[in-house]
């Protein structure tokens, strides 16, 4: 599969609340470039568990826009989400994939925090 195809089939099991996790390679790195200092994870093992929280509160991912330039891939997307007290919020992400070997090997994102409840 390409990198297109991969990061595609990703955000489609993501919306589906399906196996998304499957595109994930075993040693990737992910850093979120929101955070103050930079918060970068390894391991997919290390990733699904420091993201869990985010991804029980995802209604819903819509890919506004996505760039492929060989094995790097480029996605803005808008999430919709709900808190666990309930209250729903919005949140744009720019979303940086590497893939490699047919899994997503690097994964970078940014976004704002001011959305997010505290």
């Amino acid at each position: 599969m390409s990198a297109r195809e991969i990061v595609q089939a990703y955000f489609e099991e993501l919306k589906q609340r399906g196996r998304w996790e499957a595109f994930l390679a075993d040693d990737l790195t992910f850093t979120s470039l929101t955070t103050s200092p930079i918060k970068e994870v390894t391991g997919k093992a290390a990733y699904l568990e420091s993201t869990k929280r985010f991804f029980s509160t995802v209604k819903s991912v819509d890919v506004r826009d996505l760039i492929i330039e060989g094995g790097k891939a480029c996605a803005l997307t808008h999430y919709q989400l709900q808190a666990p007290s309930g209250s729903r919020f919005q949140s744009n992400v720019a979303e940086l994939f590497t893939v490699r070997n047919g899994k997503i090997a690097a994964f970078a994102i940014y976004f704002d925090t001011a959305p997010f409840p505290t």
